[in-house]
């Protein structure tokens, strides 16, 4: 028996999940961003205990890594490496753009044979990854101008699935070709609770001194003004 408590503070809204042996069995929302790293612990230990077990009997930690909010993900991954360093748990941590592609290709009714995630960066710029029906990686995760979009779609073969940010700049990329679009910028929790035990079971985890989030960007600073 394997509980794996899930971790997601990418976007505003910060999500926590139990699952047991790649069952999903409960999530916990917080939907203000500014309240992510004051309330996650609190929040994980009402989630435990509502579901009557505690920190000891999870058997591994997996967090969202991003692409996605700078500070969300340092939060998130902050929480999830103190929680492995004191437990003495491995740690989990899976793509944003790979898990926006779960559910789509463990639909054994979807006929596409690529699966391409699409998460906005900034105005005019994206975050994009495909993959094939296998999680075999096509196109690298990346941040995109839109300028390049048409460039790396018309490389595409084949029947595709875009899920994530799925704006009218990249349906018009494909020039008509047939497409599948799910325009959905949240992971489906039921899929990634599978692939994170089948990982686990796999022994795929991750070093705590060197784990970073996958920004895929540099930070945005302004430039300080002169002041006279």
């Amino acid at each position: 028996m394997a509980y794996i408590l899930h971790i997601d503070t990418s976007s505003e809204i910060g999500i926590l999940a139990l699952a047991k042996d790649g069952k999903l069995l409960a999530i916990r929302e917080q939907t203000n961003a500014r309240n992510h790293a004051a309330t996650i612990n609190n929040d994980i230990d009402g989630l435990l205990a509502d579901n009557n077990i505690g920190i000891p009997d999870i058997a591994a930690f997996c967090v969202n890594g991003g692409p996605g909010s700078y500070t969300g993900l340092r939060i998130g991954l902050a929480t999830a490496k103190g929680y492995c360093y004191a437990t003495e748990k491995p740690l989990m941590m899976h793509n944003r753009l790979l898990m926006l592609n779960l559910a789509a290709i463990a639909d054994t009714n979807s006929n596409a044979t690529v699966y391409m995630s699409v998460l906005q960066a900034r105005e005019g710029e994206y975050f994009i990854a495909v993959y094939d029906k296998e999680l075999n990686i096509l196109c690298e995760p990346q941040h995109i101008n839109a300028i390049d979009i048409a460039k790396l779609t018309a490389t595409l073969k084949g029947k595709i699935c875009l899920t994530g940010h799925i704006d009218e700049m990249i349906i018009d990329s494909f020039n008509g070709r047939d497409i599948i679009a799910n325009d959905t910028k949240q992971p489906d929790f039921v899929a990634w609770a599978a692939y994170a035990f089948d990982e686990f079971n796999c022994n795929r985890i991750v070093s705590l001194a060197n784990a970073e989030p996958f920004y895929l960007k540099q930070v945005y600073t302004h430039k300080p003004k002169n002041v006279s």
